[in-house]
């Protein structure tokens, strides 16, 4: 494999429609700035805040506001990284491919195994939420037949194409703003004319003093922000991936992170401190408290319309994670490398990740988001990582910013991640950890025992 050195940095050096050598096809490049940021945010839901929000305010003593804060920062540093990395390799499989061109196939294996962990089981907590929330509005029908069901839906639009999801997103953004508009409006009307106190949000109840509840919170928090990951894996599928894929990527990191902020800003002051009836459905004494019976009702009708494009996204964006590994083959390429004929999707691999996320039927909401921190924090730190490699070791810095850009923004966004890990829970730690130990076994299966070099990516402009 060419080394990552190959003068690639001119972006008039890389056609955007280049193919991969081993397959000769291509997936289709339809996609826009606007369209990928508007994919990045219905892949985070602006308003997944209300999904860990109670777990999340009790767990900081009512400092979420603060919590999002200190998320952000990490997440804007490692946005950039991904933002340089994919401004030099415009190709699908984000973290996987970043650090397989940086550190090698192996390493990129395993940051991809990992990230596995985490998107395999996003789709599968959107459609466990939307079974329960419409089990509760219709108890009459078993949870099961709506998590089914939006397993069919969402598999059908992906097959379908990128371009039936764009637009699906776009109109769940549309919908989720105009409550987050709604929810603003009758929130300021309940709070107008009472004593407030704003600076609760920031020192908290009391209840868990200390930075280290904040940080545990932060850690709980960067999994709302894995939308701006997402849509690095739309590279191959962009009309022009090196100047709109970093844009997009920055821009939706700061437009959600300012969103989950003031909605977790005014949520605690209408609803001051961390002690709820039900930690897990918080956010509907939230919307009772700021709106009544219509508010709470509206919120939960947007809340599973969003859950619905988070999994149309997240579902999206592993079946080319898949295709990716498969293309290359480090999975089996037959299953997993190949694109539709008629509609130029990977359709086994999405198929694969409807069966696996059939498991929502049975599996339950903690063991699923403790199987996530686990692989988004790896594919962070891995990034990060490959930034500093590819610009500065792989090659001389050509100019004076070059160490900042590329040596001391990496860094930064390496060093909060790293932090984040130290607050993440023992189980979460186990089941990543376990999850990463099947990944090496595999991989030294593959590579006899690692006497043979792990298959690897090949761009015919990287030759």
């Amino acid at each position: 494999m060419p080394t990552p050195s190959a003068g690639l940095e001119n972006s008039g050096s890389v056609p955007n429609d280049f193919t991969h050598s081993a397959q000769g096809t291509s997936l289709r490049r339809i996609l826009g700035l606007p369209a990928l940021v508007f994919f990045g945010l219905v892949y985070m839901v602006p308003l997944t805040i209300f999904t860990t929000y109670g777990v999340v305010t009790q767990m900081t003593g009512g400092r979420t506001a603060l919590a999002y804060v200190v998320t952000l920062l990490a997440m804007i540093f490692t946005a950039l990284s991904y933002s340089f990395m994919v401004r030099r390799y415009p190709i699908a499989g984000s973290a996987y491919s970043y650090t397989s061109l940086s550190f090698g196939a192996g390493a990129g294996f395993l940051t991809g195994w990992s990230l596995l962990l985490d998107y395999l089981f996003l789709p599968m907590i959107n459609y466990l939420v939307i079974g329960l929330f419409l089990n509760v509005a219709f108890p009459e029908v078993p949870a099961w037949v709506f998590v089914v069901s939006a397993i069919a839906l969402v598999t059908a639009l992906n097959v379908r194409g990128i371009n039936s999801v764009s637009s699906m997103s776009n109109l769940i953004v549309a919908a989720q703003v105009i409550f987050v508009l709604v929810f603003l409006a009758m929130a300021g009307k309940s709070l107008f004319g009472a004593p407030i106190d704003f600076t609760a949000p920031f020192v908290g109840d009391g209840s868990q003093p200390g930075l280290a509840p904040l940080m545990a919170g932060a850690a709980v928090l960067c999994l709302s922000f894995l939308g701006f990951d997402a849509v690095s894996t739309l590279a191959e599928e962009a009309r022009d991936p090196r100047r709109d894929i970093p844009r997009a990527i920055v821009i939706t990191t700061l437009i959600a992170g300012a969103l989950f902020f003031v909605l977790a800003l005014v949520a605690q002051l209408v609803f001051p401190g961390s002690a709820f009836q039900d930690v897990d459905a918080a956010a509907n004494e939230v919307m009772l408290k700021a709106g009544g019976q219509f508010l709470a009702a509206f919120f939960t009708a947007i809340y599973v319309a969003g859950s619905v494009g988070s999994a149309l996204a997240s579902q999206a964006s592993v079946s080319r994670i898949l295709y990716s590994m498969g293309r290359d083959g480090i999975l089996p390429r037959r299953l997993f490398g190949t694109l539709s004929g008629r509609f130029q999707t990977p359709t086994t691999a999405i198929l694969i990740v409807s069966a696996v996320s059939l498991l929502a039927v049975v599996i339950d909401l903690a063991t699923l988001a403790s199987m996530i921190s686990f692989g988004a924090l790896v594919a962070f730190s891995a990034v990060n990582l490959a930034v500093i490699r590819t610009h500065l070791f792989d090659r001389r810095p050509r100019q004076s910013g070059d160490l900042l850009r590329y040596g001391l923004i990496p860094a930064i966004g390496f060093a909060l991640i790293a932090w984040l890990w130290t607050s993440l829970s023992g189980l979460t730690l186990a089941i990543g950890l376990g999850w990463f130990v099947v990944g090496v076994a595999y991989l030294a299966v593959q590579t006899s025992g690692f006497r043979r070099k792990a298959p690897h990516v090949q761009f015919s402009e990287f030759e």
